[in-house]
């Protein structure tokens, strides 16, 4: 692998590793296929990135699942070839919106567990139970979720 298309791969797997939905390998695998000209077998894959078949192959699997790899077929090849989604902004769209997805329904169960608490009349001792507590996060919960 020549020197910039290491800078990106390294970059994209540093960036998919903080994004909380791929990990550094599936940013590295996708980076790579992104910058290909054609479609890469799993070999190609894992000499280039210098990682076993296997551990490309269970990475990719998140990858084509996610819609951000599909795989294709080579012409007098019977291995599965892949290449990269062509529009990098609309994979880094897809990216951040189901990170955004996430958070929300994080909050809303965080939001709803709260509820639960207050319903089984947990303890005003407890700091998270005060009144204003109960309501604000019930109005908040009914008006996120419609």
């Amino acid at each position: 692998m020549d020197r910039t298309t290491g800078i990106f791969v390294d970059g994209m797997g540093a960036a998919a590793a903080t994004s909380g939905i791929l990990n550094q390998l599936q940013g590295r695998i996708f980076a790579l296929l992104y910058l290909q000209p054609g479609p890469l077998s799993l070999d190609e894959i894992a000499t280039e990135l210098e990682q076993s078949k296997s551990n490309i192959s269970v990475n990719i699997r998140g990858l084509v699942d996610w819609h951000l790899v599909r795989r294709s077929r080579v012409g007098g090849s019977r291995r599965d070839h892949y290449e990269a989604a062509a529009d990098f902004w609309r994979v880094m769209q897809e990216i951040l919106e189901r990170r955004f997805r996430w958070n929300v329904r994080q909050v809303l169960a965080a939001a709803t567990e709260a509820e639960r608490a207050a319903a089984r009349g947990t303890p005003s001792s407890s700091p998270g139970a005060s009144p204003s507590c109960v309501r604000a996060t019930s109005c908040w919960s009914s008006s996120v979720r419609g």
